[in-house]
């Protein structure tokens, strides 16, 4: 049976498995329905931002697995908005949360002896900060909800 650490630790490598299946279901529903002004540049932003997230999905999975833990088969509830403004705003608050996450996961890894997930971690932490910084850039560029033109 894994001890208490390694426990906690598979417990949370879930709860991030599932907010990444939500980020896949998001991203992918924000690009299809975005419109407005601004929907070649933010329907991009979705598509390729999805690439990433199933990677890290891929990458929480399998190591779950090679933990010996059941994984993760709901996602995190999924956030839907037509409005443009708000599915930035909806994107921003998901990656700020997931950054939280992950940085207690980094230390969980490390209670467990988990070093190298440890070190894969610190990769996802350096995606979701470009993730969140760019969605702080277009946030400011985007007009307020009501004013899509």
């Amino acid at each position: 049976m894994p001890n208490d650490a390694m426990q906690a630790l598979l417990a949370g490598l879930n709860e991030d498995l599932a907010h990444e299946y939500a980020a896949i279901i998001q991203y992918r529903t924000y690009a299809s329905a975005v419109t407005g002004p601004y929907r070649q540049e933010l329907r991009a932003f979705f598509s390729t931002e999805i690439p990433d997230e199933l990677g890290h999905a891929a990458l929480l999975a399998d190591k779950i697995a090679a933990l010996g833990g059941r994984l993760a088969v709901q996602s995190a509830e999924v956030k839907y908005t037509d409005d443009p403004r708000e599915m930035l705003a909806n994107s921003l608050a998901d990656e700020e949360a997931t950054l939280t996450r992950y940085i207690e996961r980094r230390k969980q890894a490390e209670d467990a002896g988990e070093f190298g997930l440890a070190n894969d971690i610190d990769d996802i932490i350096a995606d979701e900060s470009k993730h969140r910084d760019e969605l702080r850039l277009m946030l400011k560029r985007c007009p307020e909800s009501g004013q899509r033109g």
